[in-house]
This record gives structure tokens, C-alpha cells and sequence, in this order.
């Protein structure tokens, strides 16, 4: 069975920085694409950025260049550092494994509060 356990959100004003941790139980994050989620109050989940195994990484337009998804195969940990923050950016932040239909997963951990105060 998997387990997610996402931390490391907080308040944190217009440009400052965050980074999220994400401890995975049940699958290796070496073996598996692994991406960061976010969903904003009356908005939809979407899809932040993932690693895949190979270690190829894809940002949504909206973090390019801001965002930084990373993975440490020994502590089966995936992170995102979020520098140069935005009021935009606050939502709800998880991870889970990626797939193309990841949009149809039920598995989701109880995600971390990022909020950002302008």
C-alpha cells in the first residue's frame, strides 16, 4: 500500500521561498515517475511538475523556471523548492506517482497548505 506524507508548506510573503517534502511508503520513487500537484480553492487539481524515472523533469508554464522538483532514492523522498513566489501559487500541495491519467487517481495524502501573502 502507499503512503504519502507531504510537509514543509507554510505562510511566506510575495517572493520568498518553500520547500515541500513528500516521504513515500510502498513504491520506490527511483522506479516510479513521481510528481507535485496543487489545487487552489474552487479550482481543479493540477499537475505542478514530475520527475520520471530516468530523471527527466516537466514544469507547468505557470512554475517554469521557479519550481524545482528533485528526489533523494535513499530516503525514497521526492521535493519541490518553490522560489519567487506568488500570491497564484497558494493551494493545497501533493504528490503522488504520475501518469497520463492521473486525474482519475483516489490516493491522494492529505497534501501541505502553501499560502502566499502579498
Amino acid at each position: 500500500q502507499v503512503h504519502l506524507m507531504e510537509s514543509g508548506g507554510g505562510l511566506v510573503q510575495v517572493g520568498g521561498s518553500l520547500r515541500l517534502s513528500c516521504v513515500v511508503s510502498g513504491i520506490p520513487v527511483s522506479l516510479r515517475s513521481m510528481g507535485w500537484f496543487r489545487q487552489a480553492p474552487g479550482q481543479q487539481r493540477e499537475l505542478v511538475a514530475f520527475k520520471s524515472s530516468p530523471g527527466i523533469t516537466n514544469y507547468s508554464d505557470s512554475v517554469k523556471g521557479r519550481f524545482t522538483i528533485s528526489r533523494d532514492n535513499a530516503k525514497n523522498t521526492v521535493y519541490l523548492q518553490m522560489n519567487s513566489l506568488k500570491p497564484e501559487d497558494t493551494a493545497v500541495y501533493y504528490c503522488n506517482s504520475y501518469s497520463d491519467d492521473w486525474r482519475r487517481r483516489n490516493d491522494w495524502g492529505q497534501g501541505t497548505q502553501v499560502t502566499v501573502s502579498s
